[in-house]
């Protein structure tokens, strides 16, 4: 199993320092490729009161121009708020920037002030998504087309230039649900799991998105998220992570996010209550253990690790350098 990172990138209460926050990220980055580190993703909101920033493939760009191993990538992408057309132009340009090492992660969106921004109607976003989806592909076919969909309207288009990687850069669906599974088996290239829920949870999500995929005649590509932290101690990783960890957790359950919403009361979310088989923390030996059963109960291909939470400010720039260290030292090389 590969380690990929993701960083949130914004910076609470009101996002006044994220050049700061750019500049440890792409630092961060830096040191994730020189410890044996896959990749690096990035996510996409609007109008956040935390100051998130809102376009992911623009630090793409960033990393990819300080790096030369490293894959970069969005996860996710809000991808009914985009032009089809606009995005595949930028991403294949991206492509070429970075040398065939752009990944294109792509999500449904759960929050409605991510759609009013732009004056998208949300009961539309599955429509929405899935004729992109379609329009995407066609862009980076190398062929001229013509679309007639119910949202979108393409005459006799050829997209240039052509990707890098052929036939197009990966497209990876992010999925909570059994329905966004199996639709990431049937029009996806891979699925990526929430990072907030249970083993449990993310094997079942797995699994239904292997059946789909393998019926549809496809190799399935399942890629896990995890909220994760490897300090020398468990205590450190407690201390260290976890109000940050609750904090998002916090923020999450507030605004209706599925994995949150049996939980009845704020005072429920504690790290005695949701870390088993949720939070992969601790010492090193504990994690790898903890890294190793995750990826044979989902056959995992890449675990992206989510260090940086957006909705709480840290942990810090040292403390994530520390731990990028760590999980180079004692995880990457160790793992199956």
């Amino acid at each position: 199993m590969k380690f990929g990172l993701y960083s949130s990138i914004a910076n609470p209460p009101r996002g006044e320092d994220l050049p700061r926050c750019v500049d440890e990220v792409i630092e961060e980055a830096q040191l994730a490729e020189q410890a044996g580190f896959d990749s690096c993703f990035f996510g996409e909101h609007h109008q956040d009161k935390d100051g998130f920033l809102p376009s992911p493939l623009i630090v793409c760009t960033a990393v990819a121009a300080s790096t030369t191993k490293l894959r970069v990538g969005t996860s996710v992408i809000l991808l009914p708020l985009h032009h089809p057309v606009r995005l595949a132009e930028d991403v294949v340009t991206l492509d070429i920037i970075s040398k065939g090492r752009i990944t294109l992660g792509v999500g449904l969106g759960y929050q409605d002030v991510d759609f009013k921004a732009f004056g998208v109607n949300m009961a539309d976003r599955v429509e929405l998504f899935e004729e992109k989806i379609d329009i995407l592909r066609e862009c980076w076919s190398g062929e001229t087309f013509s679309f007639d969909g119910k949202h979108h309207q393409i005459e006799n288009l050829r997209v240039t230039p052509d990707p890098v990687q052929q036939p197009h850069p990966p497209i990876w669906i992010g999925a909570s649900a059994r329905v966004s599974a199996r639709r990431a088996a049937n029009i996806g290239d891979a699925i990526v799991t929430t990072p907030s829920t249970t083993l449990d949870n993310t094997s079942r999500l797995i699994n239904e998105y292997k059946v789909a995929a393998e019926a549809a005649g496809k190799t399935p590509t399942p890629i896990i998220m995890r909220d994760a932290w490897v300090a020398n101690s468990r205590k450190e990783a407690e201390e260290v992570y976890g109000p940050e960890v609750l904090a998002a957790y916090r923020y999450y359950w507030k605004n209706g996010l599925r994995e949150f919403q049996s939980v009845k009361n704020e005072s429920e979310l504690t790290l005695g209550q949701i870390a088993k088989d949720r939070l992969i923390m601790g010492e090193p030996e504990e994690c790898l253990d903890e890294f190793q059963r995750w990826g044979e109960a989902t056959g995992a291909e890449s675990c992206l690790l989510r260090l940086r939470h957006a909705h709480s400010g840290g942990p810090s720039h040292g403390q994530i350098m520390k731990t990028i260290d760590l999980i180079g030292d004692r995880i990457i090389p160790y793992m199956d």
